[in-house]
């Protein structure tokens, strides 16, 4: 979490990119569901992937030309109040919560992108960012097709408005335009789009991004029958709303959902036979502990993240504990392993906000000198491990660690629950520049002196996959595989403008 404040500029520009979920009701038609709130509820659980701006496109099923929209820039919380949510009125819906990666901060930016084709409307809401953007939108503007804003999810949105290469005889063939568009670009797109009285889900050939699925269940005992289905970046609402969790999208799938239920329209291969290219920072910081990636827990991969630090950098302490909170089950995997007691040494303030997700150093800075206070009695006179699930800039563990020792702290040994970040993602995560990372600036022994700390160590890269394939279900599967490239620069696929 170290991404995630700073004094002087904020460690944690480490951002995501957005949350997607679209939700459809069961037949009949019209439904009891209100499917508008179960797609608010769904983007309140994904609201940690995104703070900048939200909205929620909503269709009767029975109108092609038409959607109910909302949008706004804020919390999901300001922009949907109990009147906004009622006036979006429909069977099915898809929603977007966003931070910008590929585009500013502006309204114009907000998603879904809707648009009205001579086919009727279309909704898109995306969550990735294309690899080959340049060409794509080259292409797109070659075609004679505007486009008002520098956003990739306005530019999927057109480029699924081209005529798809087979000819279209009674109206437009979404699917067949969908894997059109798959074959203009590999990388990296969960996306969930919108049309009359249907949704399809679509992920890419790598698998790059989340995107699973969900059976929306009755709340009465009597009717055990499915009441719709959701779709989502990640599956920690499910619960919440009455939903339970049914599998991922598998990497380059199309799933159609109407309110019949759902079916794979198809699934693109890689190229060249390569490897699947999940995140695997989704497990380091981005995801809810409580979302299920794989077949498994991102608690639990965290926590096995922390018995395999310990397992490498053992050191000598009184307790372990951590920078709250994505890396507390680390911490908690640390302690069990090397016998050494947890115990909490700062008190997160949570009414202040995740100061990564704002927009501009000079907010986030603002929002740093509140957010921790140290656990004096916990602090005074003790070794200390603090665990972290990530360094980036380097600015943000330095203020904790004088806060620790100002506390009576005797040593502080940082321990990170992930290998050092050296190269840019170009894939959905906004990591700064290679210059500005410090890891390619400083030797460890070198960071430990600039930040304060009696020891320093990250996780290895074999052991970070050792942590997230270990109780992989599939885990022998040839087809596994996660993408590294921000520690490793091995990308999936060539970076193309």
């Amino acid at each position: 979490m170290e991404l995630n404040m700073s004094v002087e500029e904020d460690d944690r520009q480490l951002r995501h990119e957005c949350g997607v979920f679209g939700c459809i009701a069961s037949d009949p038609w019209p439904t009891d569901v209100d499917v508008a709130q179960v797609i608010c509820l769904g983007l309140l659980a994904l609201q940690h992937r995104g703070q900048e701006s939200a909205g929620i496109a909503m269709s009767e099923g029975d109108n092609h030309t038409h959607f109910n929209v909302k949008k706004g820039m804020g919390l999901v919380s300001n922009i949907f109040n109990d009147e906004a949510t009622k006036k979006l009125k429909g069977n099915l819906g898809i929603g977007h919560t966003r931070y910008s990666t590929s585009a500013g901060s502006e309204e114009v930016n907000c998603q879904p992108f809707v648009v009205h084709s001579a086919h009727g409307a279309l909704a898109v809401a995306h969550n990735g960012e294309l690899f080959n953007a340049g060409r794509l939108r080259r292409m797109v503007l070659a075609r004679g097709v505007g486009l008002s804003t520098h956003s990739d999810s306005e530019l999927i949105t057109q480029a699924l408005c081209l005529n798809p290469p087979d000819i279209e005889i009674d109206g437009p063939d979404w699917p067949a335009r969908i894997r059109h568009f798959m074959e203009l670009t590999k990388l990296s797109y969960s996306i969930v789009i919108m049309e009359k009285d249907r949704i399809f889900g679509v992920r890419d050939p790598y698998g790059n991004r989340p995107l699973c699925i969900g059976k929306l269940m009755s709340l009465t005992e009597s009717n055990k029958a499915e009441e719709g289905w959701v779709v989502s970046s990640e599956s920690c609402g499910f619960l919440s709303m009455g939903a339970k969790y049914v599998r991922d999208v598998y990497p380059g799938e199309i799933v159609e959902f109407t309110k019949e239920g759902f079916h794979t329209v198809s699934v693109m291969d890689r190229p060249h036979n390569r490897p699947q290219a999940f995140c695997i920072f989704e497990y380091v910081y981005f995801a809810r502990p409580d979302s299920i990636y794989e077949g498994q827990m991102v608690y639990s991969v965290r926590l096995r993240s922390g018995i395999v630090l310990a397992r490498e950098s053992f050191v000598e302490a009184d307790i372990v504990s951590s920078v709250p909170e994505s890396g507390t089950a680390a911490a908690h995997g640390f302690s069990t392993k090397s016998n050494i007691p947890f115990a909490e040494v700062l008190y997160k303030n949570r009414y202040v906000g995740r100061t990564f997700i704002q927009p501009n150093a000079r907010l986030r800075r603002l929002g740093v000198a509140k957010k921790f206070g140290a656990i004096v009695e916990n602090v005074a006179g003790k070794r200390i491990i603090l665990i972290d699930d990530s360094i980036v800039r380097g600015t943000t563990m330095g203020p904790i660690i004088k806060l620790l020792r100002d506390a009576g702290a005797k040593e502080v040994h940082i321990r990170v629950a992930s290998p050092p970040l050296k190269f840019t993602c170009n894939m959905g995560i906004n990591i700064p520049t290679k210059a500005e990372l410090i890891a390619n600036k400083l030797t460890i022994e070198q960071l430990a002196k600039h930040i304060g700390a009696d020891t320093l160590a990250y996780l290895s890269v074999e052991g970070l996959k050792e942590a997230v394939t270990e109780k992989m279900p599939n885990r022998n599967a040839v087809e596994v595989g996660h993408c590294t490239a921000c520690l490793t620069g091995e990308y999936p696929e060539e970076l193309t403008f």
